[in-house]
């Protein structure tokens, strides 16, 4: 059983399995050592965020078959690298987030309350 926490405190919930999503392509927003980018926070992608990402030079909608990357279209669940959703909130662009499925790292980027503004899920 994984004791992968979520900014809540509690065991971390799957993100998508459809497109699979997480570093570790396991549906989860795991981090672990071999993930600099810090794909920590569960988010359900818009088209601003789309649009945002790939000026900032990561295109998360093109297919890539050759690497198993379906490409992402808005509404899509995906893992989020903290720094680059920080960035987006940053210029009101932020995609909205799954705070049950955020793992706990991305507080090492961005406060519980910058996140919590932005949740689908319940709020405790």
């Amino acid at each position: 059983m994984s004791r992968d926490r979520n900014v809540l405190g509690e065991p971390l919930t799957p993100c998508c399995h459809d497109p699979v999503t997480g570093f570790y392509r396991d549906g989860f927003c795991r981090v672990g050592p071999n993930d600099h980018g810090v794909h920590a926070v569960c988010a359900m992608v818009t088209e601003e965020f789309l649009a945002f990402s790939r000026a900032q030079g990561n295109d998360l909608v093109t297919p890539h078959p050759e690497f198993g990357f379906p490409g992402l279209n808005p509404g899509d669940r995906w893992c989020l690298c903290a720094s680059r959703w920080k960035e987006a909130a940053v210029v009101g662009l932020a995609p909205p987030v799954i705070l049950s499925a955020t793992h706990e790292k991305a507080l090492d980027v961005i406060p519980l309350i910058q996140l919590q503004q932005h949740a689908l899920d319940a709020v405790r």
